[in-house]
């Protein structure tokens, strides 16, 4: 509900939340900053201010309050963020029309299983020192992952016996129906006993870095399990919703607009420990629409247009690599991976290893920078596809190469992007040795009026178990019940930003230090201020932001406002924002979060009455010029001069009493 939203507003300390991103240092009264999480910058322009709850950036423009915050740096919608963020300081949340906040999970409940699998991984870390996991170091070591390197990715150990994580959790005082819906334990005719036992393991983390599950490397010969064992399904963990290292890579991944697609948990580390902080992987299934709508978040990617390729080599809406073995395995994952390319717009490639050495054998083998050149070498996913397409015919065969003609030409009809048929189209007769390029076109457009889609192939992974696509659906197609974008609703494009006048204007600056100071200390502004009228502001950018402060009830209204949350302002500039129009909310932000010229405390009162004095003055200063003109043009003879000239004298009466009194 609309009043639990706001309280999770006014109780989440934007600062720490901020602070877990950024690194803030103090920038005055109430205000810090750091360098910005969304885009690269040497200087520090990115500033929190805590007493208002909000953040902006002076360089490229981003700012919000706590809940824009997360949406933004971990790729969450709307009421996922606000989910998050209630679970941060034990707000229940209440859900309008009756509706439940998640599928299978009751309110508090998800809390709950959080916290147990956050004692579980400690646990985990924990044992891996013990006599008993010296199996899972050599393992660890054997494959160049040092105990930094272990305790970078969360690795930990389940000891061998039955029971080691029950009794830890129970004496923790969570509940056997906890331990059986947090999939941590398993049922047995006697009862429920540890699921992971005598193997390595990995959490599991959304992207908010709160783990949901884990991933188990069998150790011993005795075990008779499959070699990589996952948490069930759990109301916690959907394998077809997470990705391994997605926590890890997410900020890599919003800069550099790339995402590297792996297999498993050992080539996630490699490529880190390698310089590719942006690579993730599927947790026992295949890529799919899922993982694809996650990364599109992350990436920026509002889906609704396909990625260009640019002549430096970067693409608009990012790149999403994917790496598989040189195997047939390998191309089955990308014919795969083709029929999901298209659900985002990222410009999608394959790097394929030919000697058949995953991320962690390479690494092992010739080093990081062949990691790194396995990246380099990457090919676009729908070459990929139609030369694999191709290699399984002889195309020195007249028969041969028409069977791959009728092979590849559903592969170039099924790509989406009109600007890259064509182009593939005239790639795939070169590529076939066809001179006629209309027998070509002819076998495309074929194909797309009875259009055909690759095999929907299972791959073996290596980590997982077979790569399966049979993960339940994404959750919440269509709208959200908060009225935001679903799952599979593209994002909306954002409203341009009202632009601003020149900051050496003198008259602007003081018109937007005025607003600055009513937005952030709306309890120092005197009341003159509400006494202004709607024209007293002549920059358009800045009147259209008073609008906003006088629909949301002004200086009094925000005292009363204020007062009743304890002196901040968190409230306040968010019913300013409310009021206002859509391209001038991101300036209401701005101008709340925007550093204060006077950073003594003692000084302040003084400051915010002498900007909102001045501002007062200009006014009466133009409207006095005003008059004067118009009684220069009046006979004073005229009806109305002596009306005009007794008005005049009035409001330089005012003036005058305004400067005696600063």
């Amino acid at each position: 509900m609309r009043e639990d939203v706001e309280a999770v507003r006014e109780r989440v300390r934007i600062e720490d939340v901020v602070g877990q991103h950024v690194t803030l240092k103090t920038a005055g009264v109430g205000s810090l900053k750091g360098l910005c999480p969304f885009h690269d910058e040497r200087s520090p322009s990115f500033h929190v201010r805590p007493q208002v709850g909000r953040y902006h950036c002076f360089g490229c423009g981003e700012g919000g309050d706590v809940i824009s915050f997360v949406q933004k740096v971990d790729g969450l919608g709307f009421a996922e963020a606000v989910e998050y963020l209630a679970g941060r300081v034990g707000i229940q949340l209440r859900y309008e029309d009756g509706a439940a906040p998640r599928t299978g999970e009751e309110p508090g409940r998800r809390r709950r299983l959080l916290d147990a699998h956050r004692v579980a991984e400690e646990f985990y870390r924990e044992q891996l020192s013990s006599p008993g996991a010296a199996a899972g170091r050599a393992f660890l070591a054997e494959r160049g992952f040092d105990r930094s390197a272990a305790e970078q990715f969360g690795v930990g150990f389940a000891p061998q016996g039955w029971d080691g994580l029950l009794r830890h959790l129970r004496g923790r005082g969570f509940t056997e129906a906890e331990l059986t819906a947090s999939g941590l334990v398993s049922q047995g005719q006697r009862g429920i006993y540890d699921r992971f036992r005598g193997r390595l393991v990995w959490p599991i983390r959304e992207v908010t870095g709160e783990t949901l599950g884990f991933g188990a490397r069998r150790l011993f010969d005795e075990d008779q399990g499959p070699k990589y064992l996952n948490t069930p399904e759990t109301p916690l963990y959907r394998k077809s919703q997470v990705l391994y290292g997605i926590d890890l890579a997410k900020r890599d991944m919003q800069r550099d607009k790339r995402v590297v697609v792996v297999e498993g948990y050992t080539d996630v580390m490699a490529m880190h420990l390698s310089g590719i902080g942006t690579a993730v992987a599927t947790c026992g299934t295949a890529f799919g629409s899922d993982h694809a709508r996650i990364v599109r978040r992350l990436l920026g990617d509002s889906g609704s247009t396909s990625g260009v390729q640019l002549a430096s080599g970067t693409s608009v809406g990012g790149e999403i690599i994917f790496t598989f073995d040189g195997d047939a395995a390998g191309q089955k994952a990308a014919l795969r991976a083709f029929g999901e390319d298209q659900s985002f717009s990222a410009q999608t490639f394959v790097a394929v290893e030919r000697s058949g050495m995953d991320p962690c054998e390479l690494r092992q083998a010739k080093g990081p920078d062949a990691v790194v050149a396995l990246v380099s070498s990457r090919t676009p996913l729908f070459e990929f596809v139609i030369r694999s397409t191709l290699a399984a015919h002889d195309l020195s065969t007249v028969e041969g190469r028409i069977g791959a003609l009728r092979a590849a030409a559903p592969v170039v009809a099924g790509i989406r992007d009109a600007a890259l048929r064509p182009e593939y189209t005239r790639l795939l007769a070169g590529w076939l040795g066809i001179d006629d390029l209309d027998t070509v076109r002819r076998a495309v457009a074929g194909a797309s009026r009875a259009p055909s889609r690759p095999t929907d192939q299972r791959p073996t992974r290596r980590d997982g178990g077979p790569g399966r696509t049979d993960g339940p659906p994404g959750r919440g197609d269509g709208p959200r019940r908060d009225g935001s974008p679903g799952r599979d609703e593209p994002v909306r494009v954002p409203v341009s930003r009202m632009p601003v006048p020149d900051r050496r204007d003198p008259v602007a600056q003081i018109e937007r230090t005025a607003l600055e100071v009513v937005l952030q200390q709306p309890a120092l502004v005197p009341l003159e201020f509400d006494a202004l009228a709607a024209d007293a502001f002549a920059a358009l950018a800045y009147r259209t932001v008073h609008e906003a402060v006088r629909a949301a009830g002004g200086v009094a209204a925000a005292r009363e406002v204020q007062a009743a949350a304890g002196g901040a302002a968190t409230g306040w500039v968010g019913f300013v924002t409310e009021q206002a129009a859509e391209p001038v909310k991101a300036l209401v932000t701005e101008l709340a979060v925007a550093p204060l010229p006077e950073d003594r405390p003692e000084s302040l009162p003084n400051y915010v009455r002498g900007v909102v004095m001045s501002l007062i003055e200009i006014g009466y200063t133009r409207h006095i010029a005003e008059l004067r003109g118009r009684l220069q043009r009046m006979d004073p003879a005229a009806d109305g001069y002596r009306a005009a000239y007794a008005e005049l004298v009035e409001v330089e009466g005012r003036r005058r009493m305004l400067r005696e009194s600063a």
